[in-house]
């Protein structure tokens, strides 16, 4: 067989063209264990003297995305101590997590069903236990930006330690952004409203920012900043919860 240089783009041995061939049909065919992209954020702060303090944040993602659906996993929690006043005491305990089911209906359009998870012991919140589902609108997507908006419907259990326990219903707004600033820096950008249909006039809010910059192919340093408002907290206790985390970020793929 003869063929014009111009139109040969590869050259294979018949080894290498069936582990190509093997790894087409895994992308096309890719069992549940395939295609797992994930991060693990660390970062730690100590001191000793007139003050023993220390910090630990931990986060993390998995994500698993093909052509027709796409699964998300995601952690993140802050603990702080210090004994600044005297005894050693906790200062900070949170932590957030949950997981997210997409499936593409059409190119543009997509359903999807999650279920969140957080607890805030300032907050008093042991447990609040968010389910909810719905649908959604692909807005842009390119090799370089995406953004997604979201509407549907989710149902709030929350436990707090006082004994309070509350269930409401809620409407879920939503909106999530991925934008390749350049080859190394990348941002990352969710926020989701929930207005309460069993409570009118109150509301939470969860907003979600990171931005990480390459270091090394599977290293990066990164940026996270992460904030839960609730508009009804019990008595004593604020609105607003912030946390804002910096350090290193491992990446995998699978």
């Amino acid at each position: 067989m003869t063929a014009p240089k111009d139109a040969v783009q590869s050259v294979r041995s018949k080894d290498e063209e069936a582990a190509y061939e093997a790894e087409v049909d895994r992308l096309r065919n890719p069992r549940l264990v395939d295609l797992w992209t994930g991060t693990l954020d660390l970062s730690f702060a100590n001191s000793h003297g007139n003050a023993d303090t220390s910090t630990f944040s931990l986060s993390g993602t998995a994500n698993r995305a093909t052509t027709r659906d796409k699964i998300a996993v995601y952690y993140t929690s802050l603990f702080s101590s210090s004994n600044a006043t005297g005894p050693q005491i906790t200062t900070a305990n949170a932590k957030r997590g949950g997981i997210l089911y997409d499936l593409n209906v059409s190119k543009k359009w997509f359903v999807f069903g999650s279920v969140d998870l957080d607890s805030d012991q300032f907050q008093l919140l042991d447990l609040r236990f968010v389910p909810a589902g719905g649908g959604g609108y692909h807005a842009l997507k390119t090799d370089r930006k995406t953004l997604d908006f979201s509407l549907g419907v989710a149902g709030d259990r929350e436990f707090f330690s006082t004994g309070l326990n509350r269930t409401s219903a809620e409407i879920l707004l939503g909106e999530d952004l991925t934008h390749k600033i350049n080859g190394t820096t990348s941002i990352t950008e969710r926020l989701l409203l929930f207005p309460d249909v069993s409570n009118t006039g109150e509301y939470r809010a969860n907003f979600d920012l990171s931005a990480a910059t390459a270091i090394r192919k599977w290293l990066s340093w990164q940026l996270t900043f992460s904030d839960r408002y609730l508009s009804n907290p019990v008595a004593g206790r604020k609105k607003n919860d912030t946390l804002f985390t910096t350090g290193l970020r491992l990446t995998f793929a699978k």
